[in-house]
Order: structure tokens, then sequence, then C-alpha cells
């Protein structure tokens, strides 16, 4: 399955494609596997990156990118309500499972299983009374807080790594 990374501002990315959809974005703390300034030669792999470069450089905020499906009608219904929650918002884990008939624990794996982070933005997913919760990708926490700062834009919300 091809696949192609390229350094971000919250680490390697590589994003990882068959004919049709895309199969998975990863985010680490180690340099890029492709060689420095390598192109993507899969155009879904290629548009992958555009979008997401363009959503680090803040000119645009949403994605249109064709996903590989959940496992389970449940896993499409959690991340579907995972991905409406609008850039620069956040959702307790309970108010999700409030939302979509769901537990706290349901949408917690939900967000560690998801495939696509920052597309499919399980980093907007918080604990009760605010706290940032968990992160699995990166560098973890501090990865969560950078793309939370990120998407806070000037109205002053900092997270802490």
């Amino acid at each position: 399955m091809p696949s192609h990374s390229f350094a971000s501002p919250v680490g390697t990315v590589t994003v990882t494609a068959d004919d049709h959809v895309l199969r998975s974005i990863t985010i680490s703390v180690s340099p890029p596997v492709s060689a420095a300034g390598s192109k993507a030669t899969h155009p879904l792999l290629a548009e992958a990156e555009r979008q997401l470069r363009a959503y680090f450089t803040s000119k645009s905020d949403s994605f249109d990118l064709p996903l590989a499906p959940a496992s389970t009608r449940r896993g499409e219904e959690l991340r579907a309500a995972i991905a409406a929650i609008a850039h620069g918002d956040t959702a307790s884990y309970g108010e999700l499972a409030n939302r979509h008939g769901s537990g706290s624990r349901a949408i917690g794996q939900a967000c560690r299983r998801n495939p696509f982070p920052i597309v499919v933005p399980c980093h907007r997913v918080i604990g009760a009374k605010g706290a940032i919760g968990h992160y699995s990708g990166g560098a973890g926490i501090a990865t969560k807080a950078r793309l939370l700062n990120h998407e806070a834009g000037k109205d002053g919300t900092r997270w802490a790594e």
C-alpha cells in the first residue's frame, strides 16, 4: 500500500492509501522516512498532504478526502460525531456520549482507534471540566495541545502541553 511522509508542526505525518481511499494517517515524533523534499507520487497521497499543509498554515479548516469506512456501523456513527466538532471548538467525552446515545468510554475508544487524526479531529474531544484528556498521536498530550492551540487562533485560549 503506498504511503508518504512529510514534516509538520506536530511531527512527521504519514499518510497511507489504496487506489480509492485513505487507509491511515499517523503522527510520529521521528523524522520523515521519505527523503527530504520528496513529493508524493500517488494522487490521493499528494492531495492529503496538500490539505493537511493547508490546515497547518491556517489556509483551510476542513478536509475533503475519501476515508476508508469504519469496520462497523456504530464506529462510522461515532466517527461522524467526532468529525462534526467544528474547527476551534471542543466537546467532552461525556457530551458526545450523551448526544449520540453512547458511553464516554466508547467515545474514548473511538478516539484512540481513530485512523485519521487531524482529519477526524479526535484532538477536539476533551475531558470533563475542560481537562485536556488523552491523545494517542505523536507526542501524546503535547501534540493534542499544539493542535488545539493552533485551532484556537486569536481568542487567547491556551492548552498546556
